[in-house]
């Protein structure tokens, strides 16, 4: 994939006060979509794996932190039906750890270069891909159906191909993963119903042709080849019924910084709860040690709002997330300050205030501006220091948004 193609997923959240009940971050069971049972226009798709995830196994709650005074979401009462985890070594199949993952390299989600067109595209939660022309925003529809709870998109510009990931109904456990290509033909679904349980953003990692992104009931960091295949979890937060029932066990927002060796997520928590966290751990699975008790994941914010999505200024060591608690989108950077902890760090920067229902953000580094959306319809674009918002369109209730160059 060329290395100016990018991918960002996007989540949904019960909003700050006062909040509509949308689609995306809603309570499991409450449907979280218009009209909860209803469904949308769906494209007929070709399922080419039937595979359920390699890991389901009830977490160890030992994974050690960066702050130590920070500490992990507390274990869920493992749910009786589930099982233990026989799949590890799924999840110890990955390459072992040379050394620790540097904090430097070339991003990959924020493009790399000012050749070509800039080009947004992005996902309204009803069911449809979008683009439109950064400099010049008219929408143009690419899927008209591309199934029920659009949420994390990403671009192969490369292999001409867009991905996207559907939530389904929460409560039903019927989320996919779908592909098409650049001008919406031949839509497949490559993670079939029911192998992610509400998948979020999402992000491409083409030198190793894998796809990352975040389940939030699912409560799970997952990862697969890039045709679907091979289905891992990297991360377990909680299980069964009653794990789900604790919001900061819900995994949104995702990032990879392949060079550098790790992976970013976000765990949101409740509606506004100031219990929000933005972790890493490295890409490569600690030898011996599985989903449910890797010891590498560190703890970089904590006490956040309502955290969803992610993008990377790797080089500038930054991390950019959009807050659906606040409605703002943030930066700061991914090192802890000397003297400081996750919890009572303070070198957040909010950069964009009134994005109400916050969801994507996605970076254009080059150019130095960064492009945003909330659940109430709002699509928008500010500089990277969060002066020059501009409104670029205001209609339907979007998701995840990437932006990348056209030839």
């Amino acid at each position: 994939m060329a290395r100016w193609s990018v991918a960002l997923l996007a989540a949904l959240a019960c909003s700050a006060t006062p909040k509509m009940q949308t689609p995306g971050d809603g309570a499991a069971g409450s449907g979280g979509m218009p009209g909860a049972g209803g469904t949308f226009a769906d494209a007929a798709v070709t399922p080419m794996d039937t595979a359920a995830p390699a890991d389901l196994g009830a977490p160890a709650d030992t994974a050690a932190t960066m702050d130590t005074a920070a500490t992990m979401d507390t274990a869920a009462t493992m749910d009786t039906a589930a099982t233990m985890d026989t799949a590890a070594t799924m999840d110890t199949a990955a390459p072992a750890d040379t050394g620790a993952p540097r904090d430097t390299g070339a991003p990959t989600d924020s493009g790399g270069s000012t050749t070509g067109k800039p080009t947004i595209f992005y996902l309204e939660v009803g069911g449809r891909v979008m683009t439109a022309d950064a400099e010049n925003p008219m929408p143009k529809v690419v899927v008209a159906s591309a199934g029920q709870g659009s949420d994390g998109i990403a671009v192969d510009l490369a292999h001409g191909h867009i991905y996207w990931t559907n939530m389904g109904v929460p409560a039903d456990d019927d989320g996919q993963v779908r592909r098409s290509n650049l001008d919406g033909s031949n839509v497949v679904t490559l993670v079939p119903t029911g192998g992610t349980y509400t998948p979020k953003q999402m992000r491409l990692e083409p030198a190793s042709g894998k796809m990352y992104w975040s389940d939030r009931e699912g409560m799970r960091v997952m990862r697969a080849n890039l045709d679907g295949s091979t289905i891992e979890t990297l991360v377990t937060t909680g299980t069964g019924a009653t794990g789900r029932a604790d919001n900061s066990n819900w995994c949104v927002g995702i990032a990879v910084d392949a060079a550098g060796g790790w992976f970013y997520w976000t765990q949101k928590g409740p509606d506004n709860g100031r219990v929000g966290s933005i972790r890493r751990a490295h890409i490569a699975m600690p030898v011996g040690q599985n989903s449910t008790n890797r010891t590498d994941i560190e703890v970089l914010y904590t006490g956040l709002p309502e955290p969803i999505d992610l993008d990377l200024d790797v080089e500038g060591g930054l991390v950019y997330w959009a807050d659906r608690g606040d409605d703002t989108i943030s930066r700061g950077p991914i090192a802890i300050p000397a003297g400081k902890t996750a919890a009572n760090r303070t070198d957040r920067q909010i950069l964009v205030t009134g994005v109400r229902e916050a969801i994507g953000v996605a970076i254009d580094k080059p150019r130095g501006r960064m492009y945003y959306t909330g659940a109430n319809g709002q699509l928008g674009r500010a500089n990277l220091d969060g002066s020059g918002k501009q409104e670029l369109t205001g209609a339907g209730a979007m998701t995840g948004i990437v932006i990348l160059n056209l030839p």
